[in-house]
């Protein structure tokens, strides 16, 4: 579209509606099967399994219509794996969002989901951990939803048998097996990077510890945090190679001796592309000695293929070719990596597909052969009827909070196409997790919302806070049993430095945020009332004690341990709890929550629609029946979107 085209396009359609970003479908978690690609997408409304062939075809639905999948980035283990063998589907499948997976089998033409395990585990979480579909074994985490307890299930897909692996409250995930599958590693989990590591081998009644000091036997000594990722055998079985903090507060690649587990060795990486400021994410292993590596920098990701080498001096891991961050696939967030072997034992024959999406560009599907064909794009989605010109890149705000901290941030300011005038109103967005990071992801929720926002005459400003991923592992724990607090102060340290910037109106100010961003947003509004002219809040806890009490069982030990223990910190959960700032409450809040939500219950919210309407505050609530921690379904988050901007404008206004 011409520079004339593009201004008789805006006077004549001044307004842009939300269906246009949803038209461009999420395109997530592909995998490859012989002559097709799989994928997870909300192509028919809701997010669904497809595939298509290789070369490009019309997408087929695997699933029943209506059948609604649970968002990949919110899932623990896997949406779904494809077993050619079997010529079947794993599939994991819960009620409208409550989070109690079933896995099912489908044909891998589709069909209609048959529970692997009958009603054996009715009613509770089986997550798959992980899948080997060449040897046809899964490996789920048990949650049986009423005692403290996770069990980690080893289960041959081709007959059912299901075996034991052990249980324990801090975990017991799957971290990694050998060829064979006769050799596991499993961990235990305290808090983020906080790892203990166990194996177990067939024959073995259980696991028996290999790394790291088990929580009960610490007695008050302070023990540093590992932070080990996946492990992949080497070396004949001999070895473990995964991510780890040992050596780097940003992550490194480790060498473990299985016969002397505490000698680890930090393995050297050469040829990476990359600079910046971020993290090792995790490994991958293709087959032997081949890995692939993936790395966060400034939000934006980065993976490699590399082999290791241990027998020539130094360890090292030597970057064969880069997968991600060179143009075209860079600055934005790789979705989601499968590979399949042209050859069973060969790794060089690895063909690749990905998923990649920017922050004003749809996630798009490709395949990267083995053969040096280059890069193939075989997926068109695009926002509908808005010139991607109008889109908002964003634009590095970052800032130097109230102890000398460098907070990463960034600032999307309305395209100076749309002809707004400055100053422009400021809506302050709150990342969840907290241990999470936003990033330039149009397929999570928030980024459509942000380019909406924008287009609607906001700027909008998004801090990665201390206690964010993606900064290093002493930035990311500076959070834990700190709530509400220097995580709180960066948030109010980054709007003073806005209040400087003649393009912001810092007299009309809202904030929003999801889940941790939606307590956040809550203490916001309620410790700092003179900012805001208006709030949103999203399935976020109120009451720190009851948003504990009401969790799962099994979630309760964690939170007990990051968050605090409602005997022994009751009264600091108290201080740090919205609900004991209720009278402060003044902006308009729209509060937002769905039904079937297991993390934030729909009763916490209820008890804040009550006493905040109770106070006289002026309250639209908004519950999503056929929801749970998220807005998915195509109509929830078309009405979600414009519920949000209209009562931004109402309160803000955007002339």
């Amino acid at each position: 579209m011409s520079q004339g085209e593009l201004i008789v396009m805006l006077k004549n359609n001044p307004s842009f509606p939300i269906e246009s970003f949803l038209s461009a479908r999420a395109l997530l978690s592909p995998q490859l099967a012989g002559d097709r690609v799989y994928f997870v997408s909300d192509l028919s409304g809701c997010m669904s399994i497809y595939s298509m062939k290789r070369s490009g075809s019309l997408p087929v639905p695997l699933l029943p219509s209506g059948l609604a999948l649970q968002n990949p980035h919110l899932m623990e283990g896997y949406n779904y794996y494809v077993l050619p063998e079997l010529q079947k589907v794993l599939v994991m499948i819960d009620e409208n969002g409550n989070e109690n997976y079933q896995p099912c089998f489908i044909s891998a033409k589709g069909g209609i989901p048959e529970p692997v395990f009958g009603d054996r585990y009715k009613n509770e979480k089986i997550a798959c951990l992980h899948c080997d579909a060449e040897n046809n074994v899964a490996y789920f985490n048990r949650d049986d939803r009423k005692t403290p307890n996770m069990e980690c299930l080893k289960v041959d897909l081709k007959t059912i048998e299901i075996t034991s692996l052990g249980k324990s409250i801090y975990g017991n995930y799957f971290f990694g097996a050998n060829a064979d599958n006769t050799k596991i590693i499993l961990a235990d989990g305290y808090t983020a990077a906080d790892i203990v590591l166990y194996s177990w081998q067939l024959g073995w009644s259980e696991r028996k510890l290999l790394h790291g000091i088990p929580l009960q036997e610490r007695k008050g000594k302070k023990v540093e945090h590992s932070g080990i990722g996946t492990c992949g055998f080497v070396e004949n079985d001999d070895g473990l190679l995964f991510r780890s903090n040992f050596f780097k507060d940003e992550g490194s690649l480790t060498y473990m001796p299985i016969s002397t587990p505490k000698e680890v060795i930090e393995v050297n990486i050469k040829g990476i592309r990359h600079t910046g400021v971020g993290e090792l994410v995790d490994i991958t292993q293709v087959k032997n000695n081949r890995f692939l590596v993936e790395y966060n920098i400034d939000g934006c990701s980065w993976v490699y293929e590399g082999d290791l080498h241990l027998k020539s001096g130094s360890p090292t891991f030597r970057v064969t070719r880069t997968l991600v961050g060179l143009s075209p696939l860079s600055d934005g967030v790789v979705l989601g990596t499968h590979f399949e072997l042209e050859e069973k034992d060969n790794p060089s024959t690895a063909d690749y597909v990905l998923a990649f999406t920017k922050a004003n560009s749809p996630s798009q599907l490709y395949l990267l052969p083995h053969a040096d064909k280059g890069l193939i794009k075989i997926s068109e989605e695009r926002v509908l009827g808005i010139d991607q010109r109008l889109l908002s890149e964003g634009q590095d705000a970052s800032y130097t909070s109230f102890d000398g901290t460098r907070i990463s941030a960034r600032l999307y300011m309305p395209s100076e196409k749309l002809g707004f005038k400055d100053p422009r109103p400021l809506i302050h967005y709150v990342h969840g997790g907290p241990q999470s990071q936003e990033r330039p992801d149009f397929t999570w929720f928030s980024m459509p919302l942000i380019q909406f926002l924008t287009l609607n005459g906001f700027a909008v400003f998004v801090p990665n806070v201390r206690g964010s991923r993606g900064y290093g592992l002493k930035y990311m724990k500076a959070v834990e049993h700190d709530w509400g607090g220097k995580d709180m102060q960066d948030q109010v340290e980054g709007l003073k430095m806005l209040e400087k910037n003649p393009r912001i109106d810092s007299s009309r100010r809202a904030v929003i945020g999801r889940s941790y961003g939606g307590y956040m947003t809550l203490m916001l509004a309620s410790n700092h009332p003179d900012l805001w002219k208006a709030s949103c809040e999203m399935f976020g806890p109120y009451n720190l004690l009851t948003f504990i009490d009401r969790l799962p069982e099994t979630w309760k030990t964690y939170f007990r341990l990051v968050l605090g223990d409602p005997k022994k910190d009751e009264d600091f959960l108290k201080e740090r709890s919205p609900i004991t700032y209720l009278n402060s409450f003044r902006a308009p809040m729209l509060i937002v929550q769905g039904k079937n939500d297991p993390r934030v219950v729909l009763q916490e919210s209820k008890d804040l629609v009550n006493d905040l309407r109770a106070n006289n505050v002026d309250v639209e609530f908004l519950v999503f029946e056929d929801e749970g921690h998220d807005v998915l379904k195509f109509n929830n988050k078309t009405l979600c979107y414009n519920k949000i901007v209209d009562f931004f404008k109402k309160h803000l206004g955007t002339t």
